[in-house]
């Protein structure tokens, strides 16, 4: 694979794009706006919903300060903010909870943080002694700063919706991972889970690609962005095998899991992953030729240094546009999944 394969889709067959797809009004009270993490994503959420996202002023002070302020009026406006905490984690949360707080003080009637990737997730419980749950801490800054609702995807702990007591929608990447993957028409797909944590989103993929069956990897992490892998408990030989997970960071696991794939016969290898969070030397080890295709989707922007001959980047513009409609609408979210 010698030419850069990277393929955005802004659409999903999966996903409900009704006639009723919203052509926004100027009376209307919904409004869209951007923090600095992800324009594209947010520009592209915009399109879907026909209407432009809201101007506002970002700026940074001499001592690094942030400073925010919004350019129109939203005195009881349903205001949706869409910021992932990515990398710079500190500066893009320190943002979203400026933007929130602006919002609040201009009297806007309802505040949505859209958090396509939430920062801190992996600090979900003490695994040892005096830790902080980052994840929780978070959380309380996100709701004390005034938001009223929150709109996460594909949370690394699905139990962080828990951390907040304000109306919590958690939405999920896959439906355009598995269309994408149902497109290619692959043959003898096993689906893997990296890790036994992993095994309840590993199979309910497997479920939605025609009940393919289902292999595990076990391993023994050693010590933070560091892991050790063991075995294989399910059959992969001459089997297409798709790992799935939440996110890839350093990409040792999904890497280490690839290689252990192809020795135990695996004719193909490809990686899924919401989250592309790429810290080094990720890179390095996802490109090294042990993978058909990296999928990712663009909840974290990935730069032009970033990106190598086997990423394939898939848009969820349309899925969170849909979910911004859906809440706005009062209506279900449950169904974009079924």
């Amino acid at each position: 694979m010698n030419a850069l394969r990277e393929s955005v889709v802004l659409s999903s067959a999966t996903l409900p794009v009704s006639p009723s797809t919203p052509v926004l009004g100027d009376n209307n009270r919904l409004r869209l706006f951007s923090g600095s993490a992800n324009m594209v994503l947010s520009q592209e959420v915009a399109r879907y919903l026909g209407m432009d996202l809201g101007p506002m002023i970002r700026k940074r002070f001499a001592d690094g300060e942030l400073y925010v302020q919004i350019q129109e009026s939203i005195r009881g406006c349903d205001v949706y903010l869409i910021q992932p905490c990515c990398q710079p984690v500190n500066d893009h949360l320190m943002e979203l909870l400026i933007m929130i707080d602006a919002c609040r003080r201009a009297s806007a009637r309802q505040i949505t943080a859209v958090i396509p990737y939430y920062g801190y997730a992996r600090a979900d419980r003490k695994t040892a002694g005096r830790e902080s749950i980052t994840a929780k801490l978070v959380a309380n800054l996100i709701t004390e700063s005034g938001t009223n609702r929150v709109l996460a995807m594909d949370l690394h702990a699905a139990q962080i919706q828990g951390y907040f007591d304000i109306p919590f929608d958690h939405v999920y990447g896959s439906p355009v991972i598995l269309d994408y993957l149902i497109s290619k028409e692959l043959q003898d797909i096993v689906v893997v889970s990296p890790d036994v944590g992993g095994v309840a989103r590993a199979r309910a993929f497997a479920k939605k690609l025609n009940d393919a069956p289902l292999a595990i990897i076990d391993k023994r992490r050693q010590a933070h962005n560091v892991a050790e892998v063991l075995n294989i408990i399910g059959d992969v030989k001459g089997k297409t095998a798709i790992l799935v997970d939440d996110m890839i960071d350093t990409g040792g696991t999904i890497t280490e899991g690839a290689k252990l794939l192809r020795q135990e016969g695996a004719s193909q290898v490809y990686a899924c992953a919401t989250h592309a969070v790429f810290s080094p030397p990720a890179i390095e080890r996802l490109s090294s030729g042990v993978f058909e295709e990296v999928i990712v989707t663009n909840t974290i922007p990935i730069p032009p240094a970033n990106r190598f001959p086997q990423l394939v980047t898939l848009s969820v513009a349309n899925l969170l546009g849909e979910a911004i409609w859906r809440i706005h609408e009062d209506t279900s979210l449950s169904s974009l999944f079924r």
